[in-house]
């Protein structure tokens, strides 16, 4: 297996909304915000449904990867329910294999509201339900040693014992990348981050935001700074000034593509990831792995959804 994602296993409901929609509910435009059933269930009774994806940032990438020819597999946490049932299917679907046994939980399936303004800009609300509680236990240490590399999310860090599976598939581990998902994800755990791009992670994706926050860097010089003086292999994401990669003294750069209709930037992250891994695994140059991201990125924000196709 080429690439073994491990992450939080959410069925991904899509929503168009007003940006009054978001000021009525005390949401920030273009975040992620964790929040009880109990809020989930208010906030889901008041939007029209567009259409319900099996997602989960990393998820979403491995689906990328597969749909461009990889043989790939995914770890995550799901409810033995009507969710899950869908979640499994949807990736059996997308010819990914899928390294979980559901079994009945106390906690619903995980579920991600993706609030799509008309900016195209994507505000998420998740209920994590049974996806945070990923453990040790979860992890298919087999899976783990089979793949080329394991690719992590950020996320898995935010509740409960998700840390000790993440623990479990670095020790386990061939090469390891991750992506740092979110700024606010980024600042809770900002020492914990820093320590695995330093001494763990052999491949770190991170949009600027996040990398800034990280490090505390004053302009983008503080990064390639930091990308060179590490070592390892830094990607980062710029939007509209496009991405970068940074090895030790290499730093390559790639444009976006010009003259795009953006629909909705859900995924624009996780696919781009997807186009790089491909490149990466296939052994292409740096300047191609980074545009193969791109292009996979720029096709993803012209339509609804984390899917291609």
């Amino acid at each position: 297996m080429k690439i073994l994602g491990i992450g939080n296993a959410i069925v991904d409901v899509i929503c168009k909304v007003d940006d009054q929609y978001l000021i009525d509910n005390q949401l920030t435009k273009g975040t992620m915000k964790l929040v009880d059933e109990q809020e989930f269930q208010k906030l889901l009774s008041t939007l029209k449904i567009e259409e319900t994806v099996s997602g989960g940032s990393v998820a979403n990438s491995i689906v990328g990867l597969s749909q461009l020819g990889n043989d790939v597999g995914f770890i995550g946490k799901v409810n033995a329910d009507d969710l899950g049932q869908k979640y499994e299917e949807g990736l059996t679907k997308e010819k990914v294999q899928y390294f979980y046994n559901k079994k009945k939980e106390i906690s619903p399936t995980g579920t991600c509201l993706v609030l799509i303004t008309p900016d195209a800009e994507r505000t998420m609300v998740v209920f994590l339900g049974i996806a945070g509680k990923i453990s040790e236990k979860d992890i298919d240490e087999k899976a783990v040693k089979r793949s080329e590399i394991i690719f992590l999310e950020g996320y898995l860090w935010d509740k409960g014992e998700p840390k000790s599976a993440f623990d479990k598939a670095m020790l386990f581990s061939n090469k390891r990348a991750m992506s740092l998902s979110d700024q606010f994800c980024v600042e809770r755990h900002k020492d914990n981050f820093l320590d695995l791009v330093k001494n763990k992670l052999d491949i770190t994706f991170a949009n600027e935001q996040e990398i800034r926050s990280l490090i505390d860097a004053k302009n983008f010089e503080d990064i390639i700074e930091f990308g060179q003086q590490l070592g390892k292999l830094l990607i980062v994401t710029r939007g509209e000034k496009g991405s970068v990669a940074i090895k030790n003294q290499e730093v390559v750069e790639c444009q976006i593509k010009p003259n795009l209709k953006i629909v909705d930037l859900t995924g624009a992250g996780d696919l781009f990831a997807a186009g790089f891994l491909h490149g990466f695994i296939n052994n292409i140059s740096t300047k191609e792995c980074l545009e193969k991201g791109t292009e996979m990125s720029s096709k993803i924000i012209q339509k609804i959804g984390a899917r291609l196709n």
